[in-house]
């Protein structure tokens, strides 16, 4: 059958319909044959606010684009010069955002971080293959069950994924798992004791169906622009290979 072409009343596209329920008033996320359909931020909809050292927005069932790091993967002194500017800019610049605020934030912080974590820095613990496979596992068990994993990728010090939550499911809870099994068991293999993970993580609700796409593809892509040959691990539903 032939790919779904995006429609306004349809939450997602290129997908084969035969593999695919597209439901057309986004009302929840629906699981079908191993397969979930993103849903999008929605304006309209009541938004869960949650702070750690970074503010996270949540609605029930949404679709996040997430990144977590290494402790070591930014150097503290950076890190506190990024952290106060981006504080007093998010002072005058309270959300909800315009399109143009949203790019000068990620156009003044966001791709700062990419390109301080894609420049290798720190032990780079995820260049060992068997650190890359217990982060694998950890991101897999509830797989289909709270949550559904578009694309993910394991770089030496740092994890992207694309993600989808099921209804009930909180996405402070669901990282937090990720990063404390993944930390022990890591501890465990290595010998060492110690934090690992940077306690706090990022996370950005996808808008829409070109959203999504450029999300993924910037996952696809990241070992390319970081001038990775070897230690990663880039994982894609069979949806966003179609991308």
């Amino acid at each position: 059958p032939s790919p779904l072409l995006f429609r306004q009343q349809f939450r997602f596209c290129t997908v084969a319909d035969s593999d695919f329920f597209v439901s057309r008033h986004g009302t929840g996320v629906s699981l079908l044959l191993g397969r979930m359909e993103p849903r999008f931020f929605n304006p309209f909809a009541e938004i869960l606010k949650t702070r750690n050292h970074l503010p996270h927005w949540q609605q029930p069932g949404a679709t996040y684009f997430i990144t977590f790091r290494l402790a070591d993967a930014i150097p503290s002194g950076l890190r506190e010069e990024w952290r106060a500017e981006r504080e007093a800019w998010l002072k005058w610049n309270p959300k909800p955002w315009s399109a143009e605020l949203e790019k000068e934030y990620h156009e003044r912080f966001s791709t700062r971080v990419d390109e301080w974590l894609d420049a290798g820095h720190g032990e780079c613990v995820l260049r060992e293959s068997i650190c890359r496979e217990i982060v694998e596992a950890t991101l897999r068990f509830r797989d289909g069950a709270e949550y559904f994993h578009h694309a993910w990728v394991a770089m030496p010090n740092h994890v992207h994924a694309l993600v989808s939550l099921q209804i009930g499911a909180k996405l402070e809870k669901v990282v937090g798992a990720w990063k404390s099994v993944s930390s022990r068991k890591i501890g465990k293999q290595r010998g060492k004791r110690g934090t690992l993970w940077q306690e706090d993580y990022f996370d950005r609700l996808i808008r829409d169906a070109a959203h999504f796409g450029n999300v993924a593809r910037y996952i696809r892509r990241n070992p390319l622009k970081a001038r990775l040959r070897g230690g990663f691990t880039l994982y894609e539903s069979d949806d966003v290979k179609a991308l």
